[in-house]
């Protein structure tokens, strides 16, 4: 464990290369410039580094949007097309639709479990985590499937409901804009109990103190203070799942398409696949208009989240987070952390444990008893799926390392407020605005007009996923270069050390529990994501979601539930693992203050 003495050591070691403090002030503004010069040439690799990752593709996208496909020239037929289409103005409103209706959703599960756990004395907490975490290395491709059986047509809801009532008829239809809100939104209510939570769990809990002791039961409570004080946080979270879910492509592919529901992402998708030869230029245009939608969604986005700290009540007074007393509530908010456990993880990997013992779908029953066998899983280790997981591995593991290398480089000149360090943080989060499908359009148009064999290689994969993930390794090192005082550095930097030696040295070192937040974080994310792979991936270079979306297209959904199973608990063992690290990471680091 590194200690404040190692730390000072480090500091004292940094000037090593120079014999002596410098004698006077010529020297020092000598060294001063030498430092300078490096960070500014550091600055100047990195803006050419993320300006050539993040620029090209967008401009051969809009090359391809008003080039006409046919003659080759100049034209704004590609957009007179999609907007004079009475598809695009359904597609448009039903995806605006979809994505409210999947936020509302989410934000209700995701802010009532995360007050429960962060607010509360309930018992079993550990649940609603460990549905979170497991849930972050879960392909959705994977979830979304689950549910379809769950809720399907001959799935055990159904089932029941008819064996109950006698009726043919269902109570649940997914295949509807209900069925594809109710998927997304379960999707999404994990990562909105942690960023609902990380409010919450700071939130000054005197107001509702107040509130009770005027009167006021807890409903009242929550309703007239808490939710009024975490506003703003409800807000910016609620058009930030709103904006994903309008590039959602999981649901509206497995979900929508079978109920003849189309949105932006599966209209842009079937211009690409279910055209012969395949739209690009239409493609292209919808991109576009979908870029811009996003953009100004983002935009509001911004707004909401520069006007929290209106709503701010923590200060510097003293201020401790205490539980919310519940008394006899208790057991009620416990049940609901346990059905929140059951709904969004229990009842997936069931139904699918069952589907992989089967040999085809049936109905659960005593008939299907006797179907149960393992040669899904005998098949699943006898074929060439090991490939797949060591193509999505490598593809993981060399986005999260790239993305997370550049983006410590990057916050360190934005936060430190250095030569081109606003140049660097524009540049690395425009790919904000990019929903996955579209960019991998743009990666696409790309490699199909620079002469550089990487289409349909796993290099073209690796170079889209790090343009896609370098806002969020920006978030994490950011956020953790901010807690990391400036003095260290100057301590170091009097003592002769070098730019390059402080970001050794110093910074590296103690920014290694955010750096390592954020490369798990990527890492998961990459080996799910099928939107961004899906137009990529060639006949070898196939991803894990990839792979399981085409079993469930083909009608193997007896092996994409044993091959996914397996694929889930290697990505849960990574994730505890990474997880338990990043915990003694983050006490080594509280030891060094």
């Amino acid at each position: 464990m590194t200690t404040s003495a190692d730390l000072a050591h480090d500091i004292r070691s940094a000037g090593k290369n120079r014999t002596a403090l410098p004698a006077d002030s010529a020297v020092a503004a000598l060294w001063a410039r030498l430092s300078a010069y490096q960070t500014l040439v550091l600055a100047m690799l990195l803006i050419v580094v993320v300006a050539a990752l993040v620029l090209p593709p967008f401009l051969f996208l809009l090359k391809a949007s008003i080039v006409d496909s046919h003659g080759g020239e100049w034209s704004l037929a590609n957009f007179e097309a999609v907007l004079g289409s009475r598809r695009f103005l359904v597609s448009s409103a039903t995806s605006l639709a979809f994505a409210a209706g999947s936020a509302v959703l989410a934000l209700i599960i995701g802010w009532m479990t995360a007050w429960i756990v962060e607010r509360t004395n309930t018992p079993l907490k550990p649940l609603a985590y460990l549905t979170a975490i497991i849930s972050l290395g879960t392909p959705y491709i994977l979830y979304v499937t689950a549910w379809l059986l769950v809720f399907g047509k001959a799935g055990p809801i159904n089932q029941l409901y008819r064996a109950l009532t006698g009726t043919s008829d269902v109570l649940i239809d997914i295949y509807s804009m209900p069925g594809m809100i109710m998927v997304e939104g379960f999707l999404w209510s994990p990562l909105a109990f942690l960023l609902v939570g990380a409010t919450l769990r700071n939130a000054n809990p005197e107001l509702e103190e107040a509130a009770r002791m005027s009167g006021a039961g807890v409903g009242a409570t929550i309703r007239r203070v808490t939710l009024r004080l975490s506003l703003p946080s409800i807000l910016a979270l609620s058009m930030l799942v709103f904006i994903r879910a309008i590039e959602a492509f999981e649901v509206p592919a497995l979900v929508g398409l079978p109920g003849r529901i189309s949105v932006l992402t599966t209209d842009i998708y079937g211009n690409m696949v279910a055209k012969a030869p395949p739209d690009i230029g239409g493609a292209s245009a919808l991109s576009v208009l979908m870029l811009a939608l996003v953009l100004v969604l983002l935009a509001l986005y911004g707004r909401l989240s520069r006007h929290a700290e209106r709503f701010a009540t923590v200060t510097g007074k003293g201020f401790r987070p205490r539980p919310f007393e519940l008394g006899r509530l208790r057991n009620a908010a416990a049940a609901v952390l346990v059905a929140n456990f059951v709904l969004l993880l229990v009842v997936p990997i069931a139904m699918l444990t069952w589907v992989s013992l089967l040999p085809f779908y049936q109905p659960i029953g005593p008939a299907a008893l006797k179907l149960v066998t393992l040669d899904n899983y005998r098949t699943v280790f006898s074929s060439d799926h090991f490939e797949l997981i060591a193509n999505t591995l490598l593809v993981a593991v060399a986005t999260a390392t790239i993305a997370v290398a550049l983006t410590f480089a990057a916050a360190w000149l934005a936060v430190r407020r250095a030569p081109g360090g606003w140049a660097v943080e524009r540049l690395a989060t425009i790919p904000l605005v990019f929903p996955g499908l579209v960019l991998g359009i743009a990666v696409m148009q790309l490699f199909l007009h620079l002469p550089i064999p990487l289409y349909g290689t796993l290099g073209i994969l690796i170079w889209a996923f790090v343009i896609n993930y370098l806002p969020y390794g920006m978030r994490y090192s950011a956020a953790g270069m901010l807690q990391i005082h400036r003095e260290l550095e100057e301590s170091a930097e009097m003592c002769g050390a070098s730019a390059f030696t402080r970001l050794r040295r110093i910074v590296a070192p103690l920014l290694a529990p955010a750096l390592l937040a954020g490369w798990l974080f990527i890492f998961l994310m990459a080996a799910r994501v099928l939107s961004l792979a899906i137009l990529l991936a060639g006949p070898r270079s196939q991803t894990m979601a990839v792979a399981l979306f085409d079993l469930w297209t083909n009608g193997q959904g007896t092996e994409l539930a044993a091959l996914g199973l397996i694929w889930s608990m290697l990505m849960a063992m990574i994730a505890a693992v990474f997880y338990a690290v990043a915990r003694r990471s983050a006490a080594s680091a509280l030891a060094r203050t």
